[in-house]
């Protein structure tokens, strides 16, 4: 029998797309024969994976999990939003979202891990999706959020079912206050961070690259408008605080309450508690932000079809 070595295995999944556990178990049936375990592989039904790898997919379900102190958010896409309506690719999403939660939002630990109620992993899991459905899949990111006292809030917005949705948010909250009250404080600001979309928690957690970025912008901005250069360092302060204003959670306006920043929001909640309460970080994940989606030129598949 042939010695069936981890390079001959990678090989045959990188010709195929087919799960690393699929290409082992083919070169076992084909001793090692590469071509034979491509045949194998296609008469299984499990090479079917390899077409559709190279397809887009910015479609799918952003799938989000807590647990007290602790929460997971994953993103896993497909090719089309009809995919989302599928109850095994849900039953997936969630199931992953679980895995991230217990093992970690490593990408590489959690496409290893064994997928829950079987023996073998992640990865292979979603192989056998992508030949089982018919469209191209990918976990595309995981992340996680914890906090040492107090609770992490989540919120999914346009869900199919609970925790399942196209935009999915964590929020952390460190407080010794009732876990009740937490939660829904939790939820409300998940609920502004779904829809500001700040990109930092704090002032002090902008890149100094991006401010001084903003600020030469300012600055020019400023001088083009025929100021003063003693009245352009003034106005630089004042816009800057209107992009904080705009990126930074804390200094936002509250979409629950008109005229209040987020972070007097919070300052009066902890008031109405009578402890302190902190928000310590927050994930924000929107289904297929990033992705570089194709535009079908539809007059150009029209010539086509009628030239062939």
């Amino acid at each position: 029998m042939a010695q069936i070595t981890a390079s001959l295995v990678k090989n045959l999944r990188e010709i195929t797309g087919a799960g690393m556990m699929d290409c082992k178990k083919a070169l076992i049936e084909c001793d090692g024969n590469v071509e034979d375990a491509v045949a194998w592989l296609r008469k299984k039904g499990l090479a079917a994976a390899a077409k559709k790898a190279g397809r887009i997919a910015a479609e799918g379900l952003i799938g989000v999990m807590t647990n007290a102190a602790s929460g997971a958010v994953v993103e896993i896409n497909a090719e089309t939003d009809f995919v989302a309506r599928n109850e095994t690719f849900q039953d997936f999403v969630e199931t992953v979202a679980g895995v991230v939660l217990d093992q970690g939002a490593d990408m590489e630990k959690v496409k290893v891990t064994t997928f829950p109620g079987t023996a073998h992993s992640v990865e292979d899991q979603i192989t056998q999706l992508i030949s089982t459905i018919g469209e191209n899949m990918q976990v595309r990111r995981v992340a996680g959020l914890s906090v040492k006292k107090g609770v992490v809030a989540s919120y999914v917005h346009t869900a199919v079912r609970p925790g399942l949705g196209r935009i999915g948010v964590l929020v952390g909250i460190e407080s010794n206050a009732d876990a009740g009250s937490l939660l829904k404080l939790g939820k409300q600001l998940a609920m502004h961070v779904a829809a500001a979309n700040p990109q930092y928690l704090a002032t002090g957690d902008v890149d100094a690259e991006v401010i001084t970025r903003e600020k030469d912008i300012l600055a020019e901005q400023a001088r083009a408008s025929g100021k003063p250069e003693e009245i352009v360092d003034k106005m630089v302060e004042g816009r800057l605080r209107k992009f904080f204003e705009e990126v930074v959670l804390l200094e936002q306006e509250y979409v629950l309450e008109e005229k209040t920043k987020v972070s007097k929001a919070v300052e009066n909640a902890a008031k109405s508690m009578d402890t302190e309460i902190q928000v310590t970080g927050f994930v924000r994940f929107a289904l297929g932000e990033g992705i570089k989606r194709e535009e079908a030129d539809f007059a150009a598949e029209v010539a086509e079809a009628v030239g062939g």
